[in-house]
């Protein structure tokens, strides 16, 4: 009986870690600011006469 409640404990513990390392990535993701979509490259506009 003491390894089955120690297997249970192990899973329990488990899975409480897996929620609360879930929750900490969501929250750190939530709180890093979104990153202006500006293009490292730009090329100008040729003319469409051609």
């Amino acid at each position: 009986m003491p390894r089955l409640l120690a297997a249970a404990l192990t899973v329990v513990l488990g899975a409480a870690l897996a929620v609360g390392a879930a929750l900490g990535l969501v929250a750190v993701l939530e709180a890093t600011p979104d990153q202006p979509n500006t293009p490292l490259i730009t090329y100008e506009q040729a003319g469409q006469g051609s």
